[in-house]
């Protein structure tokens, strides 16, 4: 039995791969020089430090949409990124791109999501908006606070201790660009940004069907005859529709037909499941419980943990939003209750 060795590995990918691909022997390399891997590529070993991440492993106990308590089934932060993995590495196979950097892109991607969502996103947003005096209506507080721009925080200060990870820089770019206005360099990295999207829309609303709601035939009749009448049948026409415009085109895209039926669907989903009153009602309390935390640690900096207050340069808003971003739901939670819930003398 022979050693697949990385060069062996690397040569494999210029032999098999399109020449659009991200070469791993190719790589513009990582912010502190190391030593290459007897077997692994580069992306292989992004890959692998990903998913050896702490804050990784945390992802199982952060909220999608739906708070997981309410049911074992509901999509975590962690499923979802494990869905737009799979995604993104089927369609970079059929494209003969790399699907190894397809996969560690997606993995990290979400890394810096906020306990509760999106929803406590906006609310750590609008908390470090009050601290720093910026009115709620400002177009500046969104900015504030970007689950992007703290992924790729998470990679490059926060793990082991702010050393990082110390990731490859197509690896760094994918992660930060997957959403906004700017577009992931690499063609890897522009499937994981569209296969974010293919992922949330599909399993968000099979998870509002399974929540009650929604019915499979509350969906736009319109939608269901562009992508299909079930959840497979979507995610197969998208994946599917992606591989072949973009192999006609010669970037990443969807089809401007799948792309609005997908954009259809997404408007739909705000309307009938994320502003819905079961979630908002929620996101309320999730909302009024970040901000609580956040106050409690800006003004209390020395509660903050100290590995967080090392890689903050005395910023207290800095250390409270980095400690409080990597908290699960459940661990959220615990600290609220232990900081604001009276408990019987024992």
């Amino acid at each position: 039995m022979r050693i697949v060795k990385r060069e062996d590995r690397q040569a494999q990918e210029h032999a098999a791969l399109s020449g659009d691909a991200a070469f791993s022997d190719e790589t513009e390399g990582r912010a502190f020089s190391a030593e290459p891997d007897f077997l692994r590529t580069e992306y292989q070993r992004d890959r692998d430090k990903i998913v050896h991440a702490k804050s990784f492993r945390r992802l199982s106990h952060k909220t999608q949409v739906f708070l997981a308590a309410e049911g074992d089934h509901f999509r975590t932060r962690l499923t979802h990124t494990l869905e737009v993995a799979q995604i993104a590495r089927t369609i970079a196979r059929a494209l003969g791109l790399n699907e190894d950097l397809a996969e560690a892109i997606a993995l990290g991607h979400d890394l810096g999501h906020t306990p509760f969502g999106h929803m406590g996103e906006a609310a750590l947003a609008s908390s470090i908006a009050r601290c720093l005096g910026i009115d709620a209506a400002d177009t500046r507080v969104e900015g504030l606070y970007r689950h992007n721009e703290q992924s790729l925080r998470v990679v490059e200060v926060i793990e082991n201790a702010g050393r990082g990870l110390n990731l490859t820089y197509e690896v760094r770019d994918g992660i930060v660009h997957h959403t906004g206005p700017v577009r992931p360099e690499t063609m890897e990295g522009r499937i994981v940004a569209t296969a974010d999207r293919i992922a949330y829309v599909n399993h968000d609303i099979d998870d509002a069907i399974r929540a009650g709601l929604l019915r499979e035939d509350d969906l736009p009749e319109s939608t269901a005859k562009v992508l299909g009448a079930d959840h497979s049948s979507r995610i197969e026409t998208l994946v599917t529709d992606m591989v072949s415009t973009s192999a006609r085109t010669g970037d990443i895209a969807l089809s401007d037909t799948a792309w609005n039926a997908m954009g259809e669907l997404r408007s739909f989903l705000f309307a009938a499941v994320y502003q819905s009153e079961p979630v908002m009602r929620e996101a309320r309390k999730a909302q009024s419980l970040i901000a609580a935390l956040f106050d409690h640690f800006v003004a209390n900096p020395d509660a903050v943990p100290g590995e967080y207050r090392a890689i903050s340069d005395g910023d207290p808003v800095r250390a409270a939003t980095d400690y409080i971003a990597g908290m699960t739901d459940r661990y959220a939670v615990r600290t609220y209750e232990e900081l604001f819930v009276p408990r019987p003398m024992r």
